[in-house]
């Protein structure tokens, strides 16, 4: 069953963060995919907006330097349109996330991983990994657990773990706690976006089969 917003504090937390406007470019393209792919999930974020608002009324005025610009990016935002922004045109990426990569899913340069499961690599720096997979029908991820956080928006199928089954527009968050195996569903693809605080590890069969093979 799958976790509804406002239900975990992890996933509290990161709308809150969004409502705030405290997250990195990668985590606010994520939280405004999800918005406009379960709209039904934007009332907690419109609560928490409000809650800002009324506390800046109260607040003393300030003197906006670029106030300008400010209101033309506001007003670009796909949050800020009646429907939240649509799909674009390859039906997989929302507005926010291709605007972030800067391309469609055909032109980015895919990995193949594993058999059946693809990797594109949007950036690494440290403290924070952020790429795409590609997953195919009933292929299983090796066990894995993580050096921090996991958050991952599904765009495509779906996939289910240890926490649960997540389908197209969910947000799955995973840390260093949860050792899990995600399968894709076997009726389509699964493409998911995923933003990491550190890269998985590997455990199970195929970590211990590695450990052996490099000695470590």
């Amino acid at each position: 069953q799958n976790v509804m917003l406002g239900d975990v504090p992890a996933l509290n937390d990161l709308l809150a963060g969004y409502a705030a406007g405290t997250l990195g470019a990668p985590l606010h393209a994520l939280v405004s995919s999800h918005l406009a792919l379960k709209p039904e999930n934007r009332h907690f974020v419109r609560t928490l907006e409000a809650l800002k608002g009324d506390a800046f009324e109260k607040s003393d005025p300030v003197q906006l330097s670029n106030r300008e610009s400010m209101l033309e990016k506001i007003f670009r935002s796909e949050f800020g349109t009646p429907d939240g922004g649509d799909p674009v045109r390859d039906d997989v990426l929302p507005r926010a996330l291709r605007s972030f990569i800067g391309s469609d899913l055909s032109s980015l340069p895919w990995k193949t991983r594993l058999p059946g499961i693809r990797e594109c690599e949007i950036s690494n720096r440290r403290n924070e990994e952020v790429s795409l997979l590609w997953i195919k029908p009933g292929r299983i991820m090796p066990s894995h657990t993580h050096g921090g956080s996991e958050i991952t928006l599904v765009l495509k199928g779906g996939f289910t773990d240890s926490t649960g089954h997540y389908r197209r527009g969910d947000i799955a968050i995973a840390d260093s706690e949860i050792d899990h195996r995600p399968k894709a569903d076997d009726d389509e693809d699964c493409i998911c976006f995923a933003v990491s605080e550190a890269p998985m590890r590997l455990t199970g069969p195929i970590a211990r089969l590695f450990n052996f093979m490099t000695g470590r």
